[in-house]
């Protein structure tokens, strides 16, 4: 056959010979209560054929849908009624006049306000359930503990989400800072006095050395008995062998020394209750100072930033301009961070930055900041320039 021939249907063909057709055999559809046929009722549909004389005759083009559209009356049926889901359901239309919307401005969100609708009732889309879950968003932003969260001038706008996405990242994954740092080293069964010098320690010691050597090192210190006195009889060589691997341990041991002789001499073998003091110590930095404020006399008087702080604040662009120094990112984030802020800051971002964002190659791909970080991806950029 042809392509182009287009094939006749049955219709056509009953059309073309202009001829009333008896049904030659007519077989009824059961649950029918009156006598109206279909065309699709007959059977073996033949022309010129002799039929009863109760036959209902049809126009051969003639159909079900023709017929009701010319007035025959809609038969009723029985069909299983089952609840629609709201994603289902087609959405009514309204007029621009109905004003059935309003529109309120909720912090960062907009949440639509509709007129609720009998049929609206039941649906199990709530405003209440919507309200529920952006209203802890909004306090979020804004803590209302802290109103002057709203009036912070920092350098970076986005400041607080890169806050609450890196407390999000540090109670999904454990860091070595939370287990072996130096808030974990301390005797919890010593005096308090002793747990103190315990904390200064081990300050001295994780500098520039990872938290597991300092903790593997302060295990050795305290079952030879780490207390004043203990350190002061101990000979420099035997210090020195129960120091290393950490780094620095010479020079550490001989701080250490020094450090025993003016606290067994000045402070009743306590260490100093101020920040003055303690950065007086041999081997005693302004970092070291603060935090152990924090964990020996639990006094917070200034933020403590090592290297990751350091790093982390340089990259999220919580610094007015880049920073060379610890101290001086020190200085430039006490000026506008607020002060409920300081002690937890050091303990965020170093988990943060001893897991995700790392010295050399960032996980930029698990940083829920990737998108809001002033240096996500840095190095993949500064490739693409050295390409060109």
């Amino acid at each position: 056959m042809a392509k182009n021939v287009k094939k006749l249907t049955l219709a056509n063909k009953l059309a073309k010979r202009g001829d009333l057709i008896k049904p030659t055999e007519i077989k009824s559809r059961p649950n029918r209560a009156d006598n109206v046929r279909d065309i699709e009722d007959l059977v073996g549909v033949s022309a010129g054929a002799a039929g009863s004389s109760s036959s209902v005759f049809f126009s051969p083009v003639q159909t079900r849908k023709q017929r009701l559209l010319n007035g025959e009356a809609v038969k009723k049926t029985n069909i299983k009624m089952e609840p629609l889901s709201p994603a289902r359901v087609a959405p009514k239309k309204f007029r621009k006049d109905d004003r059935m919307v309003t529109r309120v401005q909720m912090g960062s969100a907009t949440v639509v306000i509709c007129k609720v609708v009998p049929d609206a009732v039941d649906s199990p889309v709530r405003v209440d359930k919507i309200r529920e879950e952006v209203e802890p968003q909004i306090k979020q932003e804004a803590p209302e503990d802290s109103p002057s969260f709203s009036e912070v001038q920092a350098p970076h706008p986005l400041w607080f989400n890169h806050l609450e996405n890196i407390r999000i990242m540090r109670n999904s994954r454990t860091a070595p800072v939370d287990t072996m740092g130096c808030h974990r080293c301390a005797d919890l069964k010593a005096d308090s006095k002793t747990q103190r010098f315990q904390n200064l320690v081990a300050l001295m010691l994780s500098s520039q050395t990872k938290d597991q050597t300092t903790y593997e090192a302060m295990n050795r210190l305290k079952d030879r008995g780490l207390t004043p006195l203990k350190v002061k009889e101990m000979p420099v060589t035997e210090l020195e062998n129960l120091l290393h691997p950490v780094s620095f341990y010479k020079n550490k041991a001989k701080y250490l020394k020094q450090t025993v002789e003016i606290l067994t001499d000045k402070y009743g073998s306590d260490i100093p209750d101020n920040v003055k003091d303690l950065v007086a110590l041999p081997g005693v930095g302004p970092k070291m100072a603060h935090i152990c404020m924090a964990v020996a006399w639990n006094k917070i008087t200034g933020i403590g930033v090592d290297v990751h702080v350091h790093r982390l604040s340089n990259r999220l662009g919580w610094v007015p301009k880049p920073t060379k120094e610890p101290e001086q990112t020190r200085v430039a984030l006490e000026k506008w961070l607020p002060f409920s802020l300081w002690s937890e800051v050091n303990h965020l971002f170093v988990g943060f930055g001893q897991t995700i964002c790392t010295p050399v190659k960032p996980n930029c791909g698990e940083c829920l900041n990737k998108d809001i970080c002033p240096s996500a991806h840095a190095e993949t950029k500064e490739k693409r320039k050295k390409d060109r």
